[in-house]
């Protein structure tokens, strides 16, 4: 028997419910893997909710790391023993064991932990579809990157300044300014008494910048459209206060012919080779230290509710990573990258 998260229904945190499920042994193309570390991200509460409905009982989370159990029958590219993590599916990563098909997992490289990959890979492959693919960054550019210090915010700044950008990064306090600046953004704005927009034409001389990643939704919508230059992207990539309400699409004109999309990281990593490639290129950066994954908070797999509530407050830093390992076995899982 297993320890697994599930919820029955959908609601707030505390629909979030401690089952024991037995273990099934893999089938063909099938691996069990015994989970280390499970990472967090907002895609669970929008889950949890029933934003985006699942079949009950589900269970819920989208990526882990661990070590392959057993594997089924023509099962080639892994083997018992391998290191390994996925991010992106399917739904029921919040359990110490669970099988699944081996076209997800990805094989760990030595230098990048358990608790590294459980925290990087969703957001790290989400980072990479935004500023490789939904918006190729060069050196030519200007940022604004809303939520600066959470787990996405860190590595799509890392990521955009390892590209040449200039980046804007918006923060509620000093304490997160400071974490933001550590990662690559190269000005400041704290939304809490500043206005973004006149802050970043301030910044870009009156220019504006080329692209936004917005996960906040609609309490910067509109400034996030207000702080493009002409022909600008808005890329709504999330909506931690709520959804975007309804806008006349005749603004985009009257701005400058703007561009605003919703991407999904789903459909970026449709096929198996645009998964592996995207993962390959983000263990790569994370392996050589370009990328460093900070996690802010940890909490055992039992206690997913208060980290449920914490997210949804906006009260973490980083990346937040839940625990099946027993803490006696802590030090085995060293938390390297940040």
């Amino acid at each position: 028997m297993a320890k697994v998260i599930r919820i029955h229904a959908p609601g707030g945190a505390e629909v979030l419910q401690l089952d024991d499920l037995e273990t099934r042994q893999p089938a063909a193309g099938e691996v069990l893997l015994r989970q280390t570390a499970v990472g967090l991200n907002y895609i669970d509460v929008y889950h949890r909710i029933g934003l985006y409905p699942l079949p009950y009982p589900s269970g819920i989370g989208l990526e882990g790391a661990g070590v392959v159990e057993a594997v089924g029958e023509g099962v080639t590219r892994l083997k018992v023993g391998d290191r390994v993590a996925y991010g992106g599916g399917p739904v029921g990563a919040y359990a110490e064991y669970r099988t699944m098909p081996e076209t997800y997992l990805v094989k760990l490289p030595d230098a990048i932990s358990d608790v590294t990959a459980a925290a990087v890979m969703v957001q790290g492959l989400t980072a990479q579809f935004l500023v490789r693919r939904t918006f190729p960054i060069t050196a030519e550019h200007t940022v604004l990157i809303h939520a600066a210090a959470g787990g996405v915010g860190v590595l799509l700044s890392q990521w955009a300044k390892h590209l040449g950008a200039t980046v804007i990064g918006t923060v509620s306090s000093e304490e997160k300014a400071e974490l933001a600046r550590k990662n690559g953004c190269d000005h400041i704005i704290f939304y809490t008494h500043e206005d973004v927009a006149v802050k970043v034409r301030e910044l870009t001389g009156g220019k504006g910048v080329h692209v936004v990643y917005d996960s906040v939704g609609k309490d910067t919508f509109q400034a996030s459209l207000n702080s493009l230059r002409p022909l600008g992207m808005l890329v709504s990539f999330g909506q931690a206060s709520g959804a975007i309400p309804p806008f006349d699409i005749l603004q985009l004109s009257q701005k400058g012919s703007l561009f605003v999309t919703r991407p999904s990281m789903m459909d970026y990593v449709r096929e198996p080779a645009e998964y592996h490639a995207s993962a390959d290129e983000l263990l790569a950066l994370l392996a050589s230290g370009v990328l460093k994954v900070h996690v802010g908070q940890t909490y055992a797999l039992q206690d997913v509710a208060k980290a449920h509530a914490a997210l949804e407050s906006r009260k973490t830093q980083g990346a937040t990573v839940l625990l099946t390992t027993l803490p006696d076995d802590l030090d085995n899982l060293a938390f390297d990258g940040g």
